[in-house]
């Protein structure tokens, strides 16, 4: 379980994750050490969600085991979405909602995501309490103390029902061919019902997950799969969610992928284009440029973060707005939801497809999107590129080659021991040169 700890020191705990092996012990002291900080309120509840990875049943076992003897009572949902979890917890007012996840990594991979009360991320406060608590020797409490463990057995019908109520009443969509894409991972059977019960024809693939299969040459990472079957079935559009559900990627009746940006441009040419309000949208430093100038275009504010969902949430919480999201598909509707989710950004973008009169090719293709290249030069010490004259020096020149129609992007990887090179324009060719020339600058300079 090696690869563990390297995902959940990336979306987990921050801190002092590296100090302590990932591994079944390791799950069940957390547990402990996260009941144990709640338990200082009476009555409290945990809910335990997971995607569909093998390991999940070892860790969620792990986790309940911790919980319980910390005192604290838990709520099982069995495979459920990330943003499931998240509103779930709120409703059921639960202290905490646990999901076990690595996302949109492979089935070897896990990792651990938690939520307040209200659906949103824990504060630091407790975070920090939960690490000081991991240093602690697990004492069990009393046998007439320790918590009890059950299953909301409608979970699934739960958030079925939150989901669709999410667009506005009386919005249908008989009529529409959709495909979804699984992942095989934790919308597989939630998706299926939401867009069903709505009156759209359904055609369901990678919804097999084997605890071996999720995001297998499936899902919002890997959409040529779904891609040919929206080509084979004539369909209206597909839809991929990635293993845990909360990104997604979506496929118009030509067979075109639609990323993450092209989305969150439509659902905000749909509820601002008209009437901002003085609301504006977030993206990252990685958002497309086309993304950028459609929205100026509307009058619509847009701003950047550093990329990371977490970022996104900040930037929108300081600002009062309440659309963001990542190229990545990483979509945040904080009118509808505390958390990105990819079944409620998918109905938001079908709204829009259905209130104003267009199939989801002719809503893209009013953002013109730049050719971007992206080159990943795998480096012992990326920070190194701060302060490098050299590489400064290049980043300066193919600046300038580009103008005000493109943009250079150097960034260290926060997982992985590399530098990421971006370079955007409106001509395709000279973007993929000068990305290569980059490329080769920061791979001479810091090898």
């Amino acid at each position: 379980m090696s690869r563990v700890k390297k995902y959940f020191g990336t979306d987990g705990i921050r801190g002092r994750v590296g100090e302590y092996p990932v591994t079944p012990d390791f799950f069940l002291k957390l547990g402990w050490a996260t009941g144990r900080v709640f338990a200082k309120t009476p009555g409290s509840t945990v809910l335990i969600g997971k995607d569909t990875r093998i390991s999940g049943y070892m860790f969620e076992s792990a986790l309940e085991a911790g919980l319980t003897s910390a005192g604290v009572d838990i709520k099982l949902l069995g495979p459920m979405p990330t943003p499931g979890v998240a509103h779930l917890t709120s409703t059921f007012q639960a202290q905490a909602g646990i999901v076990i996840s690595a996302s949109h990594n492979s089935y070897e991979d896990n990792g651990i995501k938690f939520f307040s009360a209200q659906g949103a991320k824990l504060s630091d406060d407790i975070e920090f309490a939960i690490e000081d608590a991991l240093d602690s020797e697990l004492q069990t409490v009393s046998s007439d103390k320790i918590g009890k463990a059950s299953r909301i057995t409608d979970a699934s019908g739960r958030y079925i029902e939150f989901c669709k109520g999410t667009i506005q009443s009386g919005i249908r969509f008989n009529g529409l061919k959709i495909v979804l894409d699984c992942a095989n991972g934790a919308t597989y059977h939630i998706a299926p019902g939401v867009f069903e019960e709505l009156g759209a024809e359904v055609i369901v693939i990678a919804n097999t997950p084997d605890g071996l299969n999720i995001n297998k040459e499936c899902g919002s990472t890997q959409p040529q799969q779904l891609v040919n079957k929206v080509l084979e079935c004539q369909a209206d559009l597909g839809i991929a969610f990635d293993g845990d559900g909360d990104r997604l990627q979506m496929v118009d009746n030509k067979g075109e992928v639609l990323d993450g940006d092209e989305l969150l441009y439509i659902i905000a040419m749909h509820k601002l284009g008209a009437n901002p309000n003085d609301q504006g949208v977030v993206g990252t430093l990685m958002s497309n440029l086309g993304l950028e100038i459609a929205l100026n275009d509307m009058k619509i504010p847009f701003r950047r973060t550093p990329v990371g969902d977490r970022y996104v949430m900040q930037e929108l919480k300081t600002r009062q707005w309440y659309l963001g999201g990542e190229s990545s598909g990483h979509v945040i509707c904080l009118d509808k939801t505390t958390t990105g989710d990819g079944i409620i950004s998918a109905l938001q973008v079908l709204a829009a497809m259905q209130e104003m009169g267009k199939n989801l090719y002719d809503l893209k293709s009013t953002m013109e999107k730049f050719p971007q290249t992206m080159i990943n030069v795998r480096l012992e010490n990326p920070k190194a590129l701060n302060g490098n004259k050299a590489i400064q020096s290049a980043v300066a020149d193919a600046e300038s080659t580009l103008g005000k129609e493109g943009r250079v992007l150097l960034r260290p990887s926060g997982t992985e021991p590399m530098v990421r090179v971006m370079v955007e324009g409106s001509d395709e060719a000279l973007v993929r040169k000068l990305a290569t020339e980059l490329s080769q600058v920061v791979s001479r300079e810091l090898a």
